[in-house]
């Protein structure tokens, strides 16, 4: 499971030239699911996520997690997490989950983030354009090969 993580001034997806979903303040997370990943990883991924202590405390240090600012999580499918170039002027995705294992871990991800804190969300395997603005910048990488 890859993650990246944004903290976000707001954030929304477009589909169709629409505004599907939006949120002010909190996390833009990109989450990239291969053939691998279970159910328990997601858990896992989703509870350190949210208790990630990355937002700016009365002193300035990045020391508060997403309740102490009541901030919202916007969560976006990307399979292109699992892209490799390594060989390749065409990136290789072989090693992305199939969609329907993906799909599935997407959305128990996005229910177990739901269970404590607002979330709103991409649509799995649509086309979108994300518009964010990024707060610092902080953007925090999660792998779970390296965790």
């Amino acid at each position: 499971m890859r993650l990246v993580v944004q903290r976000v001034k707001e954030a929304q997806v477009i589909i169709d030239n629409k505004e599907y979903s939006s949120i002010k303040q909190g996390f833009l997370v990109y989450l990239g699911i291969t053939h691998t990943d279970t159910p328990e990883d997601v858990i896992k991924y989703a509870d350190k996520v949210k208790k990630l202590r990355v937002f700016s405390d009365s002193e300035g240090k990045m020391n508060l997690n997403i309740d102490a600012v009541g901030g919202e999580f916007l969560v976006v499918s990307q399979f292109t997490l699992y892209g490799t170039t390594k060989g390749y002027n065409r990136p290789s995705f072989i090693e992305a989950a199939k969609p329907e294992h993906g799909e599935k871990l997407y959305n128990l991800f996005v229910e177990k983030i739901n269970e404590s804190h607002r979330c709103k969300t991409g649509i799995f395997g649509a086309d979108m354009n994300i518009v964010s603005i990024n707060d610092g910048p902080v953007t925090i990488l999660i792998d779970s090969i390296n965790d």
